[in-house]
């Protein structure tokens, strides 16, 4: 593809623009002229990044290849209800979750009261949803801080792929290059096309070490249920480069039959670089190698109403599913058990009851790695 693109605008001859070019011997500034060849026809490709330095001429060559993609949000209606509001549910939430923005609380924001990160990701869910032939994507990861912007290219490069459409990127930043692995890229400093990446995808060294109860606070917040701590339980966080990004605690099934693990929490800026999974799986292994203060082989059951992950456990084969409700265990039992347990210990308070919800939630049973 040949682009040759011509800008002008007035040649004005005011007090100060005369004197600019006067002072730095500029003939004028009203004529702009930019010339590429992107020779993207012939070979099949996905995604193609544009990058250089702001003003370089990125958005002008990316609008001669397709159009920019800048979706209008409503204000009045959270992203859930935004992303394509005809699709499928499953669709909508798997999407957010691919993109790294699994969050469930944002997903009942609108988008004006998301951060610039959640922003970001927003609007790659809803490219990834809406799935176009042909898209551009103007300052691509430009107005968030690098660490989201890496893991995010990366996670969004992933979801795209599972797409037939083709999109462009277009980016001052080199450093989402190699999490992005494009199928071509023009450089508009040095004007080189190049297909392909030469350098695979950064590796993401997980150090897992036990933690306190206490520890879970951190964590606690971007939970997508409100739930007080485990009971006897083993806490693990999952640590990058001395960062804190994940947490799980486990416990076990009266009589020791099994392990159950719960509170798997991944903080925003990792979601998408399939930190979660690595980090469960993991620690699933250890306990069925009786890696554990009980030196017994115990299998994991792992319960969820995330649809995301519940998704992600389904395509993993080192899990499969168990069981799946609609609607949470009896309240009523609940609440008489509970009274039963506060009479025993002379206690005069005791909880309302658990269950009566209405949520799907889904159970899996850890296989290990050579299921």
């Amino acid at each position: 593809m040949k682009i040759d693109i011509s800008h002008r605008c007035a040649d004005f001859d005011s007090y100060r623009a005369a004197r600019v070019k006067s002072l730095f011997n500029v003939e004028s500034g009203c004529n702009v002229h930019l010339c590429a060849d992107i020779p993207i026809e012939s070979d099949p490709w996905s995604i193609g990044v544009i990058v250089g330095p702001s003003g370089s001429g990125k958005t002008s060559m990316g609008q001669a290849i397709g159009p920019l993609f800048s979706p209008a949000w409503p204000k009045n209606k959270p992203i859930v209800d935004a992303i394509s509001p005809e699709g499928s549910f499953d669709a909508v939430t798997g999407a957010l979750s691919a993109v790294g923005l699994g969050a469930v609380p944002t997903w009942l924001r609108p988008y004006a009261a998301l951060s610039n990160g959640e922003q970001f990701r927003a609007n790659l869910a809803r490219l990834v949803c809406e799935a176009p032939n042909l898209a551009v994507v103007d300052e691509f990861s430009s107005v968030v801080d690098r660490q989201i912007a890496k893991i995010g290219a990366g996670a969004f490069a992933k979801a795209w792929r599972r797409t037939k459409g083709q999109v462009v990127l277009l980016s001052c930043h080199y450093d989402i290059l190699d999490w992005v692995q494009p199928d071509w890229v023009f450089d508009t400093a040095s004007g080189e096309f190049q297909r392909g990446w030469p350098r695979p995808r950064p590796s993401i060294e997980l150090e897992i070490r036990e933690a306190k109860q206490r520890d879970y606070a951190l964590f606690e917040p971007h939970h997508y249920l409100k739930l007080p701590p485990m009971v006897a339980s083993n806490h693990y966080t999952g640590w990058v480069d001395g960062e804190p990004v994940a947490h799980i605690a486990f416990s076990t099934r009266p009589g020791l039959v099994e392990a159950r693990a719960c509170r798997l929490v991944v903080m925003p800026e990792w979601q998408g670089a399939g930190v979660g999974m690595r980090f469960l799986n993991k620690l699933c292994e250890q306990w069925l190698a009786g890696q554990n203060r009980y030196g017994l082989q115990l299998r994991t059951l792992f319960h969820t109403s995330h649809p995301g992950l519940a998704a992600a456990l389904r395509r993993d084969p080192c899990w499969t599913q168990v069981s799946g409700q609609l609607i949470g265990g009896n309240k009523s039992r609940s609440h008489a058990s509970l009274a039963k347990s506060a009479r025993k210990l002379g206690r005069s308070k005791m909880g309302s009851g658990f269950g009566g919800h209405f949520r799907a939630v889904q159970g899996f049973r850890y296989l290990g790695g050579a299921a």
